[in-house]
């Protein structure tokens, strides 16, 4: 009971405070009051909560708000097999899905030699991917990981960076190293690097190549042109498997470029092995400020607000409408 309460009871008050309903413990028994509705909601999560502590994980408040959010949401899904899920352990870490969407995409990760994953910053499109990745180079289902993102130039030129060509890229790279670093020790990142087996790099570095036996993750694929997403895709080789992320609504392609991202899911929606999974504001799992920020832009893009720099995203209404494929 302490560990389904909370110490100190956090969690029963954190559950207490998402829903109407009056509930009272005594010993080992819950009572719920209310209707029969918020009721049945505050029991299924206490349900989940004890199906997630049998599978031998601890409950904390990330867990308990999760399993709520699921529940309140209405999803089909259960919270303890979302939860209970996870990619890959690092020195007593688990990287788990969080939200019903990041557990869809897990699931097509497995299941899918090339993988879409579209959806706002924070919603764990590319940390799952790589993890994913990670996973795989350490069961040796791949020989070797290639991480890589269009170096598109977001008011600043490259030539005007200081350094050498590697230093000037190197900040585009850099969100791929953090990743890497929460996943595996540095040691053993600088040891997989020099030996070729974790190759970080430009999108332009993979024109001609055949990749075998790869995980291969394209980040911020919406700075991707229509023809520069084809040369990736047809980078793919035996024993491969590609994911590719990105956010539709931060596009820095100049010259009103189109971006690859939204026109490949018209051009690949029906091949099999090819799955494409959207994942939204309720899916953000940083700081929960982030998803109120995600979802006040969606409000505003979808009321025709202009974003005054970059290309403007539009709501997932008027991308149905207009059949751009998102």
């Amino acid at each position: 009971m302490v560990s389904v309460l909370g110490t100190r009871d956090e969690l029963l008050r954190l559950v207490e405070d998402s829903f109407n309903a009056d509930i009272l413990v005594r010993g080992n028994e819950i009572t719920v009051t209310g209707t029969e509705e918020e009721a049945g909601r505050v029991v299924q999560v206490f349900g989940e909560m004890t199906k997630l502590l049998d599978t031998g994980r601890s409950l904390d408040s990330d867990a308990a708000a999760a399993t709520i959010d699921i529940v309140k949401g209405g999803q089909e899904a259960s919270p303890a097999e979302v939860l209970g899920d996870q990619a890959l352990t690092h020195r007593g870490r688990a990287i788990r899905p969080k939200t019903v969407g990041q557990k869809r995409y897990l699931d097509a990760l497995r299941d899918n030699t090339v993988v879409f994953g579209i959806g706002p910053a924070g919603t764990g499109k590319t940390y799952l991917a790589m993890a994913m990745a990670v996973l795989a180079l350490k069961r040796r289902e791949v020989n070797r990981i290639i991480l890589t993102r269009p170096a598109v130039e977001a008011g600043e030129r490259l030539g005007f960076l200081p350094g050498t060509l590697h230093e000037k890229i190197d900040p585009y790279l850099r969100p791929l190293f953090d990743a890497l670093h929460d996943m595996m020790d540095a040691e053993q990142i600088s040891q997989h690097m020099e030996r070729g087996t974790i190759e970080v790099a430009p999108l332009a570095f993979m024109r001609g190549r055949t990749l075998n036996d790869s995980f291969i993750v394209l980040d911020e694929a919406q700075n991707t042109t229509p023809e520069q997403m084809k040369m990736f895709l047809t980078r793919l080789g035996f024993g491969s498997k590609c994911v590719v992320t990105g956010d539709v609504t931060q596009i820095d392609l100049p010259g009103g470029n189109r971006s690859g991202l939204k026109v490949v899911r018209d051009i690949l929606g029906d091949i099999d092995g090819v799955a494409f999974i959207e994942l939204g504001g309720d899916d953000v799992v940083r700081n929960r400020i982030v998803q109120d920020i995600v979802e006040a832009y969606q409000r505003f893009d979808a009321g025709g607000g202009d974003g005054g720099g970059h290309q403007r995203g539009t709501s997932s209404e008027q991308r149905r409408a207009q059949g751009d494929g998102r």
